[in-house]
């Protein structure tokens, strides 16, 4: 008995959250550091003619009145009905991009700092000298954003993936994401993209391969991180020997070019550039006054004043007013004044809610960590994670992440990058809330003081902090110790 097939069609409903193409560009702007948004907005200024720079004391009354005038009769006209939204504001909707509580004379001191995020751009020039589709570029670019300063990939393909869908607008399949990982993993220095440091160090290991030619030793460096890594990152190293059937003298040799490798690619790159002394422009500055008074405004000394161009506006009234003799020519001219003025206004109000947000984000981190704004003391930092800047502000916790990446404060006590202002916490038994900052400070105190000769081990630490009144766990003191760089009890004798 033949058996046939059939097609069933269902209907369910999915809820999708899409953004708008004014949204995807407020988050794009909101990314950008101080010298980027200088870079977009004179882009934006050599692209678009239908936007200029240019002040408020250009305008003139009597213009202004009569766009009003010539505005309200083509209210009700079809086509140009959204073209009087832009006659009935004065003629020129003008936001000043300049902070109005400084003199206009002075100008904010670019400081010399080594800026350990510089890899990024560079990054990016490796980027585009790639052949690649619009999709796999936008893919690649928004990976290497997500990178940490490491240059290691700590979120997963499916959290981007996640993220690229309802902030962006981007759907991409966790295939898709891994083939633009491995482009950037292609990049130099080796290491960049790797998902945790044994896959950078086995990135490292096989760009060293040559094609055609056999190297023992390099076969046995990736036999020992793909076998033994963990005997490896406890340097267990007669384990390995046994496990391998190696001797001691070929486990040395291997060992020894091993600890060659960079564990922090991305991190040795802005070392590097560091030296160079690339200056460090800061996107807020922020002064304290002996009255403990706190000011902050945005470093907008560069960023030009944005208004819609007065030559547009004036062809605009000219069509509006021969509208009924209009040619196709016209008509298609018309078209493309109103969409270079509709990007002009959205490009506008895209820099001005990026200027509320930047003020408004930096605003709730000075009310958070005021002891430090005031004194100056990182013990006075209190426990902060951006869910807590996010509630203080009513923004979402990705707006409150993308304001705080990449970008840096000058306060009276020196630059700072926003990320230094958060960090998780402990509750002591006292019910004192401490930060992790502080708690690995008060861990290295114990470890400086410690017998050398008989060095502390993790559990001997977790006990005596737990003395101290803050219960931690003997791997959480682990993981402190391994981010201060001491090694483990039997490593500090």
């Amino acid at each position: 008995m033949a058996h046939g097939s059939r097609q069933i069609q269902s209907q369910a409903q999915q809820q999708i959250q899409t953004l708008s193409p004014q949204q995807i560009l407020v988050v794009k702007l909101l990314e950008l550091p101080a010298v980027e948004l200088e870079e977009r907005i004179h882009a934006e200024l050599l692209e678009n003619p239908a936007l200029e720079q240019g002040s408020e004391e250009t305008t003139t009354d009597d213009y202004a009145e009569s766009s009003l005038a010539e505005s309200s009769s083509d209210a009700d006209t079809g086509d140009y009905d959204s073209l009087g939204d832009y006659l009935t504001e004065d003629d020129i909707p003008d936001y000043k991009l300049q902070e109005n509580n400084r003199s206009r004379g002075e100008q904010p001191e670019e400081i010399p700092f080594s800026d350990v995020t510089s890899f990024y751009e560079l990054l990016r020039q490796q980027l585009r000298e790639r052949n690649l589709s619009e999709h796999q570029f936008e893919l690649t670019e928004y990976l290497i954003g997500s990178l940490d300063d490491d240059g290691l990939l700590r979120k997963s393909l499916e959290s981007i993936s996640d993220e690229l869908a309802i902030y962006v607008g981007i759907n991409a399949t966790i295939e898709e994401l891994e083939e633009a990982l491995s482009i950037i993993q292609d990049f130099d220095p080796p290491g960049l993209g790797a998902r945790n440091l044994q896959e950078c160090l086995l990135i490292q290991l096989r760009r060293k391969w040559k094609p055609g030619k056999l190297n023992v030793l390099l076969m046995l460096q990736e036999q020992i991180i793909t076998e033994c890594y963990e005997e490896f990152t406890r340097k267990h190293w007669d384990k390995i020997a046994r496990k391998l059937n190696i001797d001691e003298e070929c486990l040395a040799e291997a060992i020894e070019e091993i600890t060659k490798l960079n564990p922090r690619p991305g991190a040795s790159l802005g070392e590097t550039i560091g030296r160079n002394m690339q200056q460090i422009v800061p996107d807020f500055l922020v002064e304290t006054y002996d009255d403990g008074s706190i000011n902050i405004s945005l470093n907008n000394r560069n960023v030009p004043e944005l208004r819609m161009s007065r030559d547009f506006t004036v062809m605009v009234e000219e069509h509006t007013k021969n509208r009924s003799n209009q040619s196709k020519e016209s008509r298609d001219a018309m078209m493309f004044l109103k969409q270079k003025m509709d990007a002009a206004q959205g490009f506008i109000d895209a820099v001005k809610q990026r200027q509320n947000t930047l003020m408004t984000t930096m605003q709730a981190i000075i009310d958070l960590q005021r002891p430090f704004f005031l004194e100056g003391d990182e013990s006075l930092l209190r426990p902060m994670i951006l869910k807590d800047v996010a509630e203080r502000t009513g923004l979402d916790i990705s707006t409150i992440s993308r304001v705080s990446n990449s970008k840096y404060v000058q306060t009276n006590y020196g630059i700072y990058p926003l990320k230094y202002f958060f960090s998780d916490g402990y509750t002591t038994d006292s019910g004192e809330e401490l930060s992790v900052r502080e708690v690995r400070r008060i861990l290295k105190e114990c470890i400086d003081g410690e017998n050398k000769k008989k060095p502390l081990t993790d559990d001997e630490l977790a006990e005596i902090l737990k003395e101290k009144g803050y219960p931690i766990a003997r791997r959480t003191i682990a993981k402190y110790r391994q981010q201060l760089n001491i090694p483990v009890a039997r490593l500090r004798r």
